[in-house]
């Protein structure tokens, strides 16, 4: 395909890779409702990465020693943050589930910070502060408690954006590609590991068609298809518009949670999620959607 047209599928399959995973919340809810949470996560690690290792199998002859290590150390945070986030579901809303973990957006660029040390702007602090207002909003109850599920969300959020920086720091002058199968690889092997020494193998008899169409989905179309979808569209866009096109996951989440799961909705928790996203924006953008819109005005 030409370079045009290539700009002109960027941002449909960011839109595309945002949906997936903003519907994958209230899938995943009705799965883990069937299969215990580190076995599900084994099923899904373990096929994303038989899937993606097959997709780009001319890239294995660059796989070199050094690679192992760097594969393990993003997949273990990236199997803590599922696996919190999925235990997390199991005690909150797919809704609550799906915007409590974008807060990662906003830890990010702290956590860089430290690893880095690169400091963040004002941007960051006054998103930091529209964040925790938004969480509180999202997660406090009328006693002002906060339930087990959603502090869960919250830690699930951490371990992504720890996850974030140590793949910018382990990913530079690597093939992606063959880090995400290895990555896969050891999450899946973590989710094994955790599932056989806590956790019952779930017998043959739950798997019905239903849940074998829910497995599906979320290992082809939300663990493969999308992480395939979001680096070319991030390859073809530039970072603003594609950081604030996947951050919509969280909204596509909410949506998916209400229509097909029933998810109730109030002005408290809408106002909450309105503020959270702007946060997201703020963070991630600066607002310099703002500031060109101006200029183009005078």
């Amino acid at each position: 395909m030409s370079d045009q047209t290539m700009r002109r599928l960027a941002k449909p399959m960011l839109f595309l890779a945002a949906f997936i995973w903003g519907s994958s919340f209230f899938i995943m809810k009705g799965a883990v409702d069937v299969i215990p949470a580190f076995y599900l996560l084994a099923f899904r690690f373990t096929g994303g990465a038989v899937l993606l290792g097959l997709f780009c199998w001319k890239r294995w002859r660059r796989l070199t020693r050094d690679y192992w290590w760097r594969g393990a150390v993003i997949g273990v945070l990236l199997f803590l943050a599922y696996s919190v986030q999925t235990f997390g579901l199991q005690g909150t809303t797919p809704s609550k589930n799906a915007f409590l973990t974008a807060v990662y957006c906003v830890l990010v660029p702290f956590f860089y910070w430290v690893a880095a040390a690169r400091r963040p702007d004002r941007y960051h602090i006054i998103a930091a502060v529209l964040c925790l207002t938004g969480v509180g909003l999202v997660s406090l109850s009328g006693d002002l408690t906060i339930t087990w599920g959603d502090g869960l969300t919250l830690l699930c959020a951490v371990f992504y954006a720890a996850h974030i920086v140590a793949v910018s720091k382990v990913s530079p002058g690597k093939d992606i590609y063959l880090l995400t199968v290895l990555q896969f690889f050891f999450a899946g092997l973590c989710a094994w590991t955790c599932g056989a020494l806590t956790q019952q193998m779930p017998p043959l008899s739950v798997f019905h068609g239903d849940l074998l169409i829910q497995l599906s989905y979320l290992i082809v179309m939300a663990t493969t298809v999308a992480l395939l979808f979001q680096n070319v569209g991030q390859a073809w866009s530039d970072p603003s518009s594609a950081s604030v096109i996947l951050s919509l996951e969280s909204v596509f989440g909410v949506l998916c949670s209400v229509i097909f799961y029933g998810d109730p909705v109030n002005a408290r928790l809408l106002i909450g999620f309105g503020v959270i996203f702007v946060s997201v924006l703020c963070s991630e953008t600066k607002f310099s959607f703002l500031r060109k819109d101006r200029k183009k005005l005078c």
